[in-house]
């Protein structure tokens, strides 16, 4: 599956969902490829990510009797030709936004790369689009006429449905405890409901994707449905780190990913009584990457009542010159901090927090290196926040 946001939690979500499909059919374990490693059956495998370390934990799963495999698939894979090489039965489409412009240069080579998962689709094999994102128009175009297409819609999400999706969301209802999703479906078997324990509306376009992903395959769909509402997120997308305050690290590092995930914090940051409690950010943006996107990260860090802009990846460049191109699109804000120190710019923000506040922490998620001048430093958000909450990992929240 491809796209620019939501991919790993997608393709985590189809895993799930493909257990049950395994399970019927008595089959092996799945095997599952993201951007946080390769796993089989739910366990992580100590492979390399590379494409070599992909082809070993393939053949693992082969081994192990393994039928099916849900793969997370970057642009920059695409465009070197993954997908001719490994042709695949079901391509899934999240939406398409501004990223990875350093390695495409312009916004049709992105385009360009991420329609290669659906020029080479097997004969026979299924599209699963997003109908509320207008490329999912430009992608029907490029399918060959032997591809079967299956559409998911979330009204206002990304703007109206085009054409008439197979599953559209008819209410998305968010709490601090997970996503629940009320669905009208072409097809009767569908659920009229689902839940995820990610916390957002984006969560909801995530899990139509994923459900019909797995039913494109032959998974059941209220079995599939069942295996998405038990299913964990990955770490790192809305991970709920504290309560009382409320803190959540998450791997938003594009505008539009940002933007979505303050959109969800903004409403959710009510205290008990009514009161409403101020959201805080704390994010950056990666070093030697798509520049021209760095103002329009400002632009979506509006949406918080403070700002603190940190280092986030910095590599090779300054942290304060990729701070202060983040700040020309806050200019006018009124509460914008630099600390870039990330470990003390959490810090900071974790301990001003009250109770009834909400301080997101963005841009890494799941991380556990920081990237520095070519060296791999440690540090993990989660691990920051609950150091300075004084709350130990096994500690509950």
């Amino acid at each position: 599956m491809t796209g620019t946001n939501g991919k790993t939690t997608t393709t985590t979500w189809i895993a799930a969902c493909l257990e049950a499909l395994a399970a019927r059919d008595g089959t092996g374990p799945i095997a599952q490829a993201t951007t946080l490693g390769f796993a089989l059956g739910g366990r992580a495998l100590d492979v390399p990510r590379s494409f070599d370390g992909f082809l070993a934990g393939m053949r693992a799963a082969a081994d192990a009797g393994g039928r099916y495999a849900a793969v997370e698939l970057t642009s920059e894979a695409l465009a070197h030709g993954f997908a001719r090489a490994w042709p695949f039965a079901v391509g899934v489409f999240t939406n398409l936004t501004h990223d990875h412009l350093d390695a495409h240069r312009t916004p049709e080579h992105y385009l360009a790369s991420k329609a290669q998962l659906f020029l080479a689709l097997r004969e026979g094999g299924t599209a699963v689009l997003n109908a509320s994102d207008p490329t999912s128009e430009l992608l029907r175009d490029v399918l060959s006429p032997h591809v079967r297409v299956l559409s998911y819609a979330v009204p206002g999400s990304r703007g109206p449905a085009h054409g008439e999706p197979d599953v559209v969301a008819t209410s998305v209802d968010v709490s601090w405890s997970g996503t629940r999703v009320s669905c009208r479906a072409k097809d009767a078997a569908f659920p009229t409901e689902l839940y995820v324990r990610a916390v957002g509306d984006v969560f909801a376009e995530n899990a139509l994707a994923a459900l019909l992903g797995a039913v494109a395959l032959g998974a059941a769909p209220e079995a599939a449905a069942r295996a998405l509402a038990a299913a964990a997120p990955p770490p790192g997308r809305f991970e709920i780190v504290h309560e009382r305050p409320h803190v959540v690290v998450d791997y938003a590092h594009t505008p539009d990913a940002l933007a979505r995930t303050l959109a969800t914090a903004r409403r959710l940051a009510t205290a008990g009584n009514g009161r409403d409690g101020r959201l805080t950010v704390v994010f950056g943006a990666g070093g030697d990457r798509d520049r021209q996107k760095r103002r329009a990260m400002g632009e979506a860090a509006r949406l918080a009542d403070r700002v603190v802009l940190t280092a986030d990846n910095p590599r090779s460049e300054d942290p304060r010159v990729i701070a202060d191109a983040i700040a020309s699109g806050l200019v006018g804000h009124g509460a914008v901090v630099f600390a870039l120190d990330r470990r003390e710019a959490i810090r900071r923000a974790v301990l001003d927090a009250a109770p009834q506040d909400v301080v997101l922490v963005a841009g890494r998620g799941h991380e556990k290196e920081q990237d520095v001048r070519g060296m791999a430093v440690p540090l993990s958000d989660v691990d920051v926040v609950r150091a300075a909450l004084g709350v130990s990992p096994a500690e509950p929240t």
